[in-house]
């Protein structure tokens, strides 16, 4: 399996290409191959798999887990979705940066949030499903919220209008009262 692998603005979120077949008969890509991946320097051991369907205008995020750390392989199977990823490693030279990337069906990108980064997506399209493997198991005790509107971050969210929120996410914290990874 070849990859293509760019680092974004924060250097250890990747988004990567895999090669795609692809025929009058449809398409077909390896979204996962362990030998490939850590060729490409990922070496995560993946536990979880979550799927997600939201419409246009969801925002969901920006997510973290403090006690269990999740890395996150992130694709999207149907739609767009205008990604955001911060660091809050506050070791980092890049704590409080961003970077943004649009992930659609079409092109079959991947991005890895390792951790040690807060997540969130808003869907541009009419709808969107995003699949996503996790690092850790899902521990809603260690569940964070960074506010999506957080001054301080900038974040320039390509929505019509006020996203939809769940109750969790109207609950997010700026970063600088965040509770951040050393």
């Amino acid at each position: 399996m070849e990859l293509k692998v760019t680092p974004t603005a924060l250097a250890e979120v990747l988004l990567i290409e895999p090669r795609v077949f692809g025929d009058e008969r449809g398409f077909f890509f390896e979204s996962w191959n362990e030998r490939s991946f850590a060729d490409a320097g990922i070496t995560a051991r993946f536990v979880q798999d979550n799927h997600s369907r939201s419409s246009k205008g969801v925002l969901r995020g920006l997510h973290y887990q403090i006690g269990q750390p999740q890395g996150k392989l992130v694709r999207v199977v149907a739609g767009e979705i205008f990604d955001v990823v911060v660091d809050i490693r506050r070791s980092s030279p890049s704590f409080g940066k961003i970077t943004t990337q649009r992930l659609d069906s079409d092109s079959k990108k991947l991005l890895w949030v390792p951790e040690g980064f807060a997540h969130g997506f808003c869907v541009v399209s009419d709808y969107a499903e995003v699949l996503y493997k996790t690092t850790d198991f899902y521990a809603p005790e260690h569940e964070r919220s960074i506010a999506w509107d957080d001054p301080d971050l900038a974040i320039h969210w390509p929505l019509d209008g006020p996203p939809a929120l769940s109750a969790k996410d109207r609950q997010g914290v700026s970063l600088r009262d965040a509770q951040v990874y050393p």
